[in-house]
């Protein structure tokens, strides 16, 4: 199988530009193929293997059916990033991550639950009969929720993994995912931890052609799954229906020789017992 990227994609996307080196995390040494003007440069080698890691399982989670949390709430990750994942209908948080967002996801899910009752307030009339005032209060309140949670509203339970761009920024929900054994999944610069994700992919997370790049590769690998996943679906569903024509017609058979059967033995009639010759 062909990789989803190669090394002329990602450095025409500037992926190998780390920081400075002075700002440098040595756990990224593995990563780093030299230094020039005193900026990491990264291995983008080594970038194609991990892209590749990641998207693949991403690709089998996603065939699951479970659904995948994109994180990036930095300037130029956040609008990137929530066109990608809109297309293929995954959750995201490109505001900022709200905290308890995993480890207390059941008040999140009451403040999800708080913009439906006041979306089914505004269309039951109950606004008509309430102060401007008022009226005005609560829709601020839902135009902040929508902000903070309109990209969630349909994660009605804890994510299978986690996507997340920048780790250093996001280091909240790293640390919340770790604690609840979540899957991480990340592209991780030269100023980041790669050990703190269990699939590191190391790129540039700055730049946003670099943060396109691989976006647009993970979201394709889970448009991927989602798309195998719905043809098991149909398929299965053909074979079940296949299955139940076969008894169908089989039992159609069956009822269909217990009638002739029923009838030849009536044609016959009651079966008589040879009488007995007597000697005379």
């Amino acid at each position: 199988m062909s990789s989803r990227t190669n090394f002329t994609e990602l450095l025409e996307a500037g992926s190998h530009f780390g920081h400075l080196k002075r700002k440098w995390n040595p756990a990224m040494a593995p990563y780093i193929f030299t230094e020039k003007n005193g900026i990491h440069i990264i291995d983008l080698n080594k970038t194609v293997v991990k892209v590749d890691e990641a998207a693949d399982a991403l690709k089998q989670i996603a065939k699951s059916g479970k659904k995948i949390l994109f994180v990036a709430t930095k300037k130029q990750a956040k609008d990137i990033v929530a066109d990608k994942v809109k297309a293929i209908g995954m959750p995201y948080v490109t505001e900022r991550w709200p905290g308890g967002m995993l480890t207390n996801f059941a008040t999140i899910r009451k403040a999800v639950k708080k913009m439906a009752t006041i979306d089914k307030m505004s269309t039951d009339g109950t606004f008509d009969n309430i102060s401007k005032k008022e009226k005005l209060q609560i829709s601020r309140e839902r135009a902040k929720l929508e902000i903070n949670l309109g990209s969630i509203v349909d994660l009605s339970r804890l994510p299978a993994a986690l996507f997340i761009v920048d780790i250093s920024k996001e280091h909240i929900a790293v640390a919340e995912a770790k604690r609840l054994n979540i899957p991480t999944f990340a592209i991780v610069d030269t100023n980041s931890d790669p050990n703190a994700v269990d699939f590191a992919i190391p790129a540039n997370d700055d730049a946003s052609t670099s943060i396109a790049l691989i976006t647009g590769i993970i979201t394709k690998a889970i448009e991927e799954g989602l798309a195998e996943r719905k043809v098991d679906k149909e398929t299965a569903a053909e074979e079940k229906e296949g299955v139940k024509s076969s008894r169908t017609e089989a039992e159609q058979l069956s009822d269909g020789a217990k009638v002739r059967s029923s009838n030849d033995g009536e044609a016959k009639g009651p079966g008589k017992k040879p009488r007995r010759k007597i000697n005379s």
